[in-house]
């Protein structure tokens, strides 16, 4: 016997409701809000790494010593089916041919490149034997190899695409030796140009006779281990001998580097700054998640711009290449080794970061963390490693890892920019009211003025062809 007052349901028919809904309920209700969210913000750490120099009349230029070596360069093939072609303007990388322009001699030497199919273990050069020829990299790796002291091999590197192995055959005197072994770890494709051939084409040109003529006596020329025109010194002397007399010599036409800008009008309605601003302010928040956007191609650009990018602004001898493909720490190391001057910082794709970690996982290396702003982030040999998603990732899974040197005074990369602008919102980053339409319509250009910029070559390194898949 039930004592309740409450009605029961009568053969399925519906419970009386007792209270009233939330649904009803959430019309008296105010709604807790978060402020728009965007998924494209990154940390950014590039931008926060860098020390920024003011760049007050909008350029700035980078004063150098006079250098006298031009280091090698890398070539760019083509390919139709399976045969490999050098283009004929990509040979002027090599140090030999820099700056010569003749199309039709370029043309010849190109064409007298000979292709070579190569697989793996396969030696296209023996230390001390003549060195005959020029090898350049279509496809694949090459190692370097030299006899050590003590029975052993040693290791010099390894050669990829677009990479030149021999180039001072065609300006020396007479046929030196090779001085490494080049065996290739994988299968590829180079084209080889031979010493005679080359020498046979020179004897027909006379541009090229001269061309051939004045890089030598340059590179002749007194300069020290960075290939910088000399300064005379005296040290060790005693008594009163006479004291050289020196100069420092500077280049003549040094790099500049314009502040470049990411620029974009934000329009709002009137309507919409009238009428909904609670408790929001609308304008504030499509400003703020705007100003994000452009910060992250501020970084992009600082990056991958091909005029002045990290990516396409390291020298050619600072660009290294991954023994087997992970990022290993051998491969780190030597990266490392490339700016060996106070190394401040590593960058690289987080999947790169997780394939460097499997690597160290694999060896039972377990690198130690570094505090940076209150972030614990992992760090190599000391070396903060920080993640930035603008290196990219090619298709093959491909990525590269960067390492930095910064700082004015360090001779180090330096990041540009112009404070002070009118209507700055930001360190050089501007908010600007351009008016209402007649369609009501407010709009603000928004503008950002950036670059950056590598002191010396040996302040930025790159470790190429990282493998990021498992």
């Amino acid at each position: 016997m039930t004592t309740s007052s409450e009605p029961t349901p009568q053969n399925g028919a519906e419970q009386q409701q007792l209270s009233l809904a939330t649904t009803a309920a959430r019309n008296l209700a105010t709604t807790t809000k978060t402020p728009p969210q965007m998924q494209e913000i990154s940390s950014r750490w590039l931008l926060k790494v860098l020390p920024w120099v003011q760049v007050s009349g909008g350029t700035f230029r980078v004063n150098r010593r006079l250098t006298y070596t031009v280091g090698n360069g890398r070539v760019e093939f083509v390919s139709t089916g399976s045969e490999v072609r050098v283009i004929p303007a990509e040979l002027t990388e090599l140090p030999a041919l820099a700056g010569y322009e003749d199309e039709e001699v370029l043309a010849q030497i190109a064409a007298a490149c000979v292709q070579r199919d190569v697989a793996p273990g396969e030696v296209l050069a023996e230390a001390g034997a003549p060195a005959d020829q020029v090898i350049l990299v279509a496809h694949g790796k090459l190692s370097r190899r030299s006899p050590g002291l003590y029975d052993t091999e040693t290791e010099h590197g390894v050669l990829a695409g677009g990479d030149i192995h021999g180039d001072r055959t065609l300006t020396d005197d007479e046929p030196g030796v090779w001085e490494y072994t080049i065996t290739a770890l994988t299968s590829g494709t180079v084209l080889t140009l031979a010493r005679q051939t080359f020498q046979d084409i020179v004897a027909r040109a006379d541009s090229l006779r001269a061309h051939l003529e004045a890089t030598r006596a340059a590179t002749h020329a007194e300069q020290n281990a960075a290939g910088e025109a000399a300064i005379a010194l005296a040290a060790g002397h005693s008594g009163e001998p006479v004291l050289p007399g020196t100069f420092v010599d500077y280049e003549v036409a040094p790099r500049e580097y314009e502040l470049s800008v990411a620029q974009t009008v934000l329009r709002v309605h009137t309507r919409v700054a009238d009428l909904y601003n609670e408790p929001m302010n609308q304008v504030e928040e499509q400003l703020r998640l705007t100003v994000e956007a452009l910060r992250e191609r501020q970084e992009n650009e600082m990056v991958n711009n091909p005029e002045f990018g990290l990516l396409h602004n390291a020298d050619l001898r600072q660009r290294i290449h991954t023994r087997s493909g992970p990022p290993t720490p051998d491969d780190m190391d030597e990266l490392l080794a490339t700016v060996w001057k106070e190394p401040s910082v590593i960058l690289a794709h987080p999947r790169a970061i997780a394939a460097f970690g499997r690597e160290c996982s694999k060896r039972g290396l377990y690198p130690t963390s570094v505090d940076i702003g209150g972030h614990a982030i992992p760090s190599w040999r000391g070396i903060p490693v920080l993640p930035c998603n603008k290196i990219p990732v090619s298709e093959s899974g491909t990525s590269r890892i960067l390492v930095m040197r910064t700082g004015e005074k360090a001779q180090g990369v330096v990041g540009l920019h112009r404070t002070g602008i009118p209507d700055e919102f930001q360190p050089s980053l501007s908010v600007r009211f351009m008016g209402i339409s007649e369609q009501a319509i407010i709009s603000y250009l928004v503008s950002a003025y950036y670059s950056v910029a590598v002191l010396v070559p040996d302040a930025l390194g790159i470790l190429e062809d990282v493998e990021v898949g498992f």
